[in-house]
């Protein structure tokens, strides 16, 4: 039987955590990490989702969010937590052309998975128009306002969220479009929400706009990534600056890890948050981001 890891993973893995146990352990215990992607999966992972949820058991957090561009992951989800019970594991799906874009059925779809774990639907993703034009990329795309205004296809999204009472993402939208969903949701009702990387390309929502979509109820999410690149003290610097802009009351930390050249999402997770430890934010600030917030959104007691 192959190892649940291969065995690099797992070296490196061990390696950061022999380096400082007891600081990692302790960030990581009850944490909340809503951002990490896995196989199977079209794009190169390194862990596939039965390895995240053992991964992420064993190091004592509270629940993960699995995250897929192209396709539901709420059945993911539900064979992970029979495999690794003691961890809370959600899916969610993302509004992108392989499941027909804004598309509400894709949603009612979602809900009636085994388990009923899927809580998540992100408004498109790798094929918004927001990305695909970051990208330069010649390809189609999906469209989620027309002459300032949501398209209608996005509105039947939003009411398909709100008559589940599932949480509504933004994912790659336009900062200005971002905004237009999360007003249309609060004006359907819906309280729980999350700015997807929202400051990060290709939204950049300012300080000022993330200010507003919380104001609308919205979480903002700030995710660390890969922090072991040249540019990483810039990173975290741009992250500590705007959490405070923010407030800490408003923000989820999330790893978005799971790239196959990264760390592996717990270990990118644990660095994360003590980069921002290093920056000045106390533990009970990085408990309200990492661990009370986001276990809120999930409605988890």
């Amino acid at each position: 039987m192959k190892p649940i890891l291969p065995l690099a993973v797992m070296f490196s893995t061990i390696a950061l955590f022999a380096q400082a146990p007891s600081q990692a352990d302790r960030d990581l215990k009850g944490a909340v990490d809503l951002h990490i992607y896995t196989e199977p999966d079209s794009i190169a992972r390194s862990i596939d989702a039965l390895e995240a949820a053992k991964l992420a058991r064993d190091r004592g957090m509270r629940a993960i969010a699995l995250k897929h561009h192209y396709d539901e992951t709420a059945g993911l989800a539900y064979l992970a937590r029979k495999l690794s019970p003691g961890i809370d594991v959600f899916g969610g799906v993302a509004m992108n052309l392989t499941v027909g874009g804004l598309n509400p059925r894709a949603v009612e779809y979602m809900t009636q998975i085994t388990g009923g774990f899927g809580k998540f639907v992100f408004m498109p993703t790798n094929d918004s128009e927001a990305q695909v034009k970051y990208g330069k990329q010649p390809r189609p795309f999906v469209k989620v306002s027309e002459n300032g205004e949501l398209v209608a296809e996005a509105k039947a999204v939003i009411a398909a969220v709100a008559k589940h009472d599932l949480i509504l993402g933004s994912g790659n939208v336009s900062a200005e479009e971002t905004l237009m969903v999360f007003r249309e949701a609060h004006r359907q009702g819906i309280k729980k929400m999350i700015a997807t990387h929202g400051m990060a390309a290709p939204t950049f929502l300012s300080i000022e706009q993330a200010r507003e979509a919380a104001k609308l109820g919205a979480f903002i999410e700030i995710v660390g990534g890969n922090l072991a690149g040249k540019d990483a003290q810039t990173k975290i610097d741009r992250f500590a600056e705007q959490i405070r802009g923010i407030g800490p009351s408003s923000v989820i930390m999330a790893s978005d890890l799971g790239q196959k050249a990264n760390a592996l999402p717990p270990e990118g997770f644990a660095v994360f948050i003590d980069a921002m430890r290093k920056k000045g934010f106390t533990d009970q600030e990085l408990d309200l981001m990492t661990r009370r917030n986001p276990a809120a959104l999930l409605g988890l007691k």
